[in-house]
């Protein structure tokens, strides 16, 4: 058929001729969106342990009102990062297998944040284990969406795992006293950890953290306190490799590694959630070791490297691990 076309002297009948062979394929575009996305887990090898990052979802945060700095230049930050505020911004856990242990570090928002979270226990699930295999959980702190998946109901989410936290934290999120003094609108945050923490607390199954060390072998807890009073980074590390998981020390990517100065409005002590963040971020540059944060973007983990006065994160090649 073709072959007898293209030797025709008439080019615009055989251009038509050709449209209407293609046009006898049936159109597919009546199809239904799927609007779904695969399971949201990412696996890396660190010298011998796996690491998995475990998403609970994503939601919508206002962060050109949130982050410390006049609204213009957050804006102007996130549009040359090609986004824009509301930001959709990642909500993420972090599984450590170490061959003897399966530590899971923050445990995601549950229903305690809204409707598109409380993704992390499916996310375990699919990535091939089960709750009642997680031995220990360490939380960066205390708030809802670090602390909500501890618990489904009254009971406790992962039933053979131990719970460890910054003592400060323990005490100040814990506390009914300072729940009652605290302004309306931040009563949730107490009732969320308090809530969340209740199951392991009544089985005797949380063990504050009082200093820096070893919390089981190649894992060290590190105080990064300002963004809650007992915010805690960790310190994974096998074979020579390095990964250090920050919590919150930062939640924008776009305007805070450029910028590591610009706070948040949910730190409790600005001043020193800026300190330790710029004294994380440096200590990363220098020794190139890799990162990992619960905001973000999902697979939330990467490299940085000193640009001007701030940073550019490189995030990790997103590939079948070895």
């Amino acid at each position: 058929m073709f072959n007898t076309l293209f030797k025709s002297s008439q080019p615009i009948a055989v251009a038509a001729a050709v449209a209407a062979a293609f046009s006898l394929a049936p159109a597919q575009a009546a199809a239904p969106m799927a609007k779904f996305q695969a399971p949201g887990f990412y696996r890396t090898m660190l010298g011998d342990f796996e690491v998995t990052v475990l998403s609970d979802g994503t939601t919508e945060l206002p962060v050109d009102k949130l982050l410390q700095q006049p609204a213009a230049k957050n804006n102007q930050a996130l549009r040359k990062a090609f986004t824009k505020s509301p930001l959709e911004t990642s909500f993420n856990g972090f599984l450590i297998n170490t061959g003897s242990k399966l530590v899971l570090i923050d445990t995601g928002a549950a229903s305690l944040f809204g409707p598109t979270l409380g993704k992390l226990a499916g996310n375990l699930k699919a990535a091939g284990y089960q709750p009642e295999q997680v031995d220990e959980i360490y939380i960066t702190h205390m708030h809802f969406d670090h602390v909500g998946g501890l618990a489904v109901g009254k009971e406790a989410a992962f039933p053979n795992a131990v719970v460890r936290a910054g003592k400060a934290d323990a005490d100040y999120w814990l506390s009914q006293a300072n729940m009652d003094k605290a302004p309306a609108d931040t009563k949730g945050f107490f009732q969320g950890a308090i809530s969340s923490m209740a199951p392991y607390i009544s089985a005797n199954k949380f063990q504050p953290i009082t200093q820096n060390g070893e919390l089981t072998p190649g894992i060290k807890s590190y105080a990064s306190a300002g963004h809650t009073p007992g915010h805690i980074s960790y310190i994974v590390e096998s074979k020579g490799e390095k990964l250090v998981l920050l919590g919150d020390l930062i939640h924008v990517a776009a305007v805070q590694f450029e910028n590591p100065s610009v706070g948040m409005a949910f730190d409790s002590e600005g001043k020193a959630a800026i300190a330790e963040r710029k004294a994380a971020f440096a200590a990363a540059a220098k020794d190139g070791y890799l990162i990992g944060a619960a905001h973000l973007p999902f697979p939330a983990l990467g490299h940085l490297k000193a640009s001007g006065k701030g940073y550019t994160f490189i995030p990790v090649n997103y590939s079948v691990p070895r």
